[in-house]
């Protein structure tokens, strides 16, 4: 179906034939192979229920109040020209350090089909579930690609992002760990890693029951089935026990670094998402709740954009002191953003709906800058990012670079695999990351 709302390119196959002729004649250089891929692990900070884009990184003061409400002073950032909220003074420090993208649109507006369409490229419906970028990570970074740590390639802090399954076609083994707990707790009480009520000294106390009672390892020494189970059994109890699993551990660092961070679940999961990447994870989810504001919106945004803004922008500076931000991509983004306009009336009382027409997520990684494109207040900048194609940024260092799952090469077995296998869309790709 057609949308004349798109801007779509006007020249037809001769003039870029006579185009790319005169580019060549020109000499200038093609570059035949990609080049050397500097990310090692990406921090992707999930924002569920989609936060309003003009009360965070795209204010609109002068729009007036029905439109901006009680948040009407922007602050200016350390980047000439770039404006966010005043509720953001952290992050308007460090705006060199990311690049607002003021061009998404989908024109989804339910929440579940917006995220699938976010975190995979790809408009729901039909008979295939694509993985998301996490899973896809997974896929080309995980174990099946070299990747040797116990700690899985692919970790979501603290629940899923959805109610569609991440790992889509892939299948179940490139599904995200859910850490469960809470990091903010004195103790956080990961999944499967820490059992609550157990102190550490009674966990050795029941594996050193459990190979007294096995028999049968001992009577069939060799077996390599038993053999292939103990040696899962040695590698969970590492993450229970050894040192793999006390990266969870946040007790280890110092509390002047845990209060940089804020002292609440999303500060302490920035925190925990940083000693991922230390540890070499491939993918890192952070999923923050509470920003579907259809009701009261500002009260909502004075109680959670400074907790965002202190953990962000720690994250942001730590990872940037110990050498590692250059090497991590670090991503922010809703499903959607909300409508312009403020629902005054009762029952909304200062509130938005979901508009999947335009939102503004960020992102961070090796030679981006901050966007200073500018936007209607009800229409993105620039129209070219629909569900099907969603661009990697507006900033001007960055190009649109997909990776993709080629029908020819796709290493899923034939027999997990959809149809035709075409192409994975995955937004937020620096040219050189």
């Amino acid at each position: 179906m057609r949308d004349d709302n798109i801007d779509r390119p006007s020249f037809d196959r001769r003039e870029f034939l006579k185009t790319a002729g005169l580019l060549l004649g020109a000499g200038l250089p093609i570059r035949a192979t990609a080049p050397p891929a500097k990310a090692k692990s990406v921090i992707q900070i999930w924002m569920w229920g989609g936060p309003a884009h003009l009360d965070t990184f795209d204010p609109k003061p002068e729009a007036g109040n029905d439109y901006c409400g009680p948040l009407n002073s922007p602050i200016a950032t350390n980047v000439a020209g770039v404006r966010i909220c005043e509720l953001l003074p952290l992050l308007a420090k460090q705006a060199d350090k990311y690049s607002i993208i003021r061009s998404m649109t989908h024109g989804i507006n339910a929440h579940e089909t917006a995220s699938y369409t976010v975190q995979t490229g790809r408009i729901s419906g039909g008979r295939d579930v694509y993985p998301s970028v996490g899973a896809v990570v997974s896929l080309f970074k995980g174990y099946g690609a070299g990747y040797k740590g116990l700690l899985p390639p692919y970790i979501v802090l603290t629940e899923e992002q959805g109610r569609f399954p991440d790992a889509g076609f892939l299948g179940s083994r490139y599904m995200p760990f859910a850490t469960g707990g809470d990091p903010a707790q004195a103790r956080f009480a990961v999944e499967g890693v820490t059992a609550p009520g157990i102190s550490e000294q009674r966990q050795k106390a029941r594996r050193e029951l459990l190979h007294k009672l096995e028999t049968l390892g001992r009577a069939l020494r060799g077996d390599p089935q038993l053999a292939a189970s103990a040696q899962a059994e040695d590698q969970a109890y590492e993450l229970i026990l050894g040192d793999a699993g006390k990266v969870f551990d946040l007790s280890q660092e110092k509390d002047e670094m845990r209060e940089r961070y804020g002292r609440n679940t999303f500060g302490q999961s920035c925190l925990v998402a940083r000693r991922l990447v230390e540890r070499g994870v491939p993918y890192i989810t952070i999923d923050s709740k509470g920003w579907d504001t259809h009701k009261q919106n500002f009260q909502v945004m004075r109680r959670q954009l400074p907790q965002m803004d202190k953990g962000m922008a720690a994250l942001l500076q730590d990872l940037s002191d110990r050498g590692l931000l250059s090497s991590t991509i670090v991503w922010w983004s809703g499903e959607f953003g909300r409508t312009p306009r403020v629902q005054w009336e009762p029952p909304w009382n200062g509130g938005a709906t979901t508009a999947g027409r335009s939102f503004r997520p960020w992102s961070r990684a090796a030679d981006l800058r901050a966007a200073t494109s500018s936007a209607d207040r009800t229409r993105p900048a620039n129209r070219s990012g629909t569900g099907r194609s969603i661009p990697s940024t507006s900033s001007p260092a960055s190009t649109n670079c997909w990776g993709s799952i080629p029908a020819r090469s796709c290493p899923i077995p034939w027999a997990k695999r959809p149809a035709s296998c075409p192409p994975l869309r995955i937004a937020f790709r620096p040219p050189d990351a």
